[in-house]
């Protein structure tokens, strides 16, 4: 166990709820494993709190901070720069220490890149279909459009949020990428292509193991590949409803986690090696399988 002294750097999480929270599990496991002398822990702030929760940090010489909800896009005020994607995006999850202040980055879509990446998923050309219509589906629509990917639908209980997303998109490329349109409209949106599904609503979600955002059995014999960003469960009932049709499915843990190394990298201009990511993993896989 590492001593914590006085040359002890601090690093944390801002947002409302926080006690959940797994981050504190991941950034202390790596810097346990390479010895590096920070210490990870959770902030509570309220939402009419943010901006002097950010003064203070920098205030206290802490070395960076990670962002979750309610709080993604109301922190940009208080950062003295930004990375133009998470501008773009207009969220921020993670808040790196500069001589003039924090600086902001979107790691979510890091994390998703990786984990894609690690499961041998090019984005490039494809035909995409997005489920949900909140700040990770905002994310991930410009990071499909990032990469290039061939067509991008995102599907929403309500339309408006669904359409404002692919607007932006469409906007900062300069093209007309990206489409929206309801969740019981898929049939008629989607053509005969098969599509990669992201799962980024909380539908799902532990407890409600039981509900997935799209029922109709139909749906899933128009996609090559499932994604659900959701954890807990490691099997969403999305992904079983993908796997019944004969569907690849994957769960949302390695995205966690590849946001979590990304942010650790960012603030340290480190490195995390692939066996202590593989190390890390099965800690994670066994805290859920316990």
């Amino acid at each position: 166990m590492r001593k914590i002294d006085g040359k002890t750097r601090t690093l944390g999480l801002i947002g409302n709820p926080v006690e959940h929270s797994l981050s504190p599990f991941i950034h202390n496991y790596i810097a346990d494993k390479m010895d590096i002398n920070t210490v990870y822990t959770t902030f509570k702030v309220e939402k009419d709190d943010v901006l002097t929760a950010v003064k203070g940090a920098y205030a206290l010489n802490i070395l960076g901070m990670n962002v979750t909800v309610p709080h993604k896009s109301a922190v940009i005020e208080a950062l003295s720069d930004i990375e133009p994607l998470a501008k773009a995006i207009g969220a921020v999850n993670t808040l790196v220490r500069t001589k003039e202040g924090y600086k902001g980055y979107n790691t979510d879509i890091l994390g998703l890149k990786r984990e894609l990446d690690d499961e041998g998923i090019c984005l490039k050309d494809e035909h995409i279909v997005i489920l949900g219509a909140g700040g990770a589906s905002r994310a991930i629509a410009f990071l499909c459009a990032d990469e290039q990917a061939g067509e991008i639908i995102i599907l929403n209980r309500t339309l408006e949020k669904a359409q404002d997303i692919a607007d932006n998109v469409n906007n900062y490329y300069g093209k007309n990428i990206a489409s929206a349109g309801t969740l019981d409209s898929y049939d008629t949106i989607m053509t005969d292509n098969k599509y990669i599904a992201i799962q980024t609503s909380s539908v799902g979600l532990y407890p409600n193991n039981n509900q997935a955002v799209i029922e109709d059995e139909e749906f899933y014999t128009k996609l090559k590949c499932a994604v659900d960003i959701i954890y807990n469960p490691l099997e969403t009932q999305f992904m079983k409803l993908a796997k019944a049709k004969g569907v690849v499915a994957y769960n949302g843990l390695k995205m966690l986690m590849y946001q979590g190394i990304s942010a650790y990298e960012l603030w340290n201009d480190i490195k995390v090696s692939e066996e202590l990511i593989k190390e890390l993993y099965s800690c994670l896989e066994r805290q859920f399988n316990e």
